[in-house]
């Protein structure tokens, strides 16, 4: 208690450190909110987010850094077509999922590169 609050001569507690104790604590509070648990909540809402969105088709990554086609979506689950053979089909939680991409986005991304190539070459 002694570290908390300070006499004065005359035994009375000084409010104005206990005061400075209890700005300095909101103050860290508010920095670790901004620089820890802030950017945290953005990023769990993204990946529902993702997640939600999810179809089938679509091109996935898995935290095991294996690379798939989504063929089947139920509550929780998801089945993933992974290799070129076509024979290796996995049931996996959708937690699982680190990246999603759209065949949409392929399409634009590999015309887009193709452009790049063809403005290269002149």
């Amino acid at each position: 208690m002694g570290l908390l609050l300070t006499t004065d001569a005359a035994g009375v507690a000084s409010t104005s450190s206990t005061f400075m104790i209890i700005i300095i604590y909101v103050v860290l509070f508010g920095f670790l909110y901004f620089i820890m648990i802030r950017p945290q909540r953005k990023e769990q809402k993204q990946k529902a987010q993702t997640l939600a969105s999810l179809a089938v088709g679509d091109s996935v990554r898995t935290t095991g850094g294996f690379v798939g086609v989504i063929l089947d979506i139920s509550d929780d689950m998801v089945i993933v077509e992974f290799g070129n053979n076509k024979n290796c089909r996995i049931p996996m939680y959708k937690e699982a999922i680190v990246e999603v991409e759209k065949p949409e986005d392929a399409i634009v991304s590999s015309t887009d590169s193709k452009d790049t190539k063809d403005s290269k070459k002149k």
